[in-house]
């Protein structure tokens, strides 16, 4: 891998506690591997699992100031969603701060946790890295790594419909951009 890995890993170790960059690491791998798969750019792969979750540890008030600094208008779901908020700030910081302007990882970061209609195909690839990176231990993991290794299509329908599931059990509510995701995918026929 690059050197200017190395240099994101550092600041990644300032800004994460352990288990997060563990994490980080765990989904930049898989995020490599999936694009190797899918026929997406490897290396861009990498990069946005590498930093997908930057701000993730950051402080209420560290949120707020990229929010305040870079103009983010969250809407009503994002403002009372704290879960939220890193996948935001961290496209932002990323950006601006780290000077990566990507359109398409830009994109990958600020959409890995709700998804949205018309998802591109490193985006894609980042949610699901994110949802079944080696790291990750939840009930449905093993049919949603033999998923994503049958179809990058099923296993992100899947997906979308756990988080739905999941979101809906605990009574929270869901993002806007989450349901356009599934309701286009409910609506594409998949093999």
């Amino acid at each position: 891998m690059h050197n200017e890995y190395e240099i994101y890993k550092k600041i990644l170790k300032e800004k994460l506690n352990e288990k997060r960059y563990y994490h980080s690491l765990c989904v930049a791998d898989e995020a490599y591997r999936l694009a190797v798969k899918y026929g997406a750019d490897s290396e861009k792969a990498y990069l946005c699992g590498l930093l997908h979750d930057i701000t993730k540890n950051a402080t209420y008030e560290e949120h707020h100031k990229i929010f305040e600094t870079f103009n983010v208008d969250l809407n009503e779901i994002e403002k009372s969603t704290e879960k939220l908020w890193h996948a935001i700030s961290g496209a932002y910081y990323i950006k601006n701060v780290l000077l990566i302007d990507d359109e398409e990882i830009f994109d990958a970061v600020r959409y890995h946790t709700t998804a949205k209609s018309n998802l591109s195909l490193l985006s894609k690839i980042l949610y699901l890295a994110d949802f079944c990176s080696l790291d990750r231990d939840y009930d449905d993991i093993d049919v949603m790594r033999t998923l994503v290794d049958d179809s990058l299509d099923k296993a992100y329908k899947y997906a979308l419909v756990y988080t739905v599931n999941e979101l809906a059990q605990k009574k929270c509510a869901i993002h806007l951009d989450t349901i356009s995701a599934y309701n286009e995918t409910m609506l594409k026929e998949i093999d």
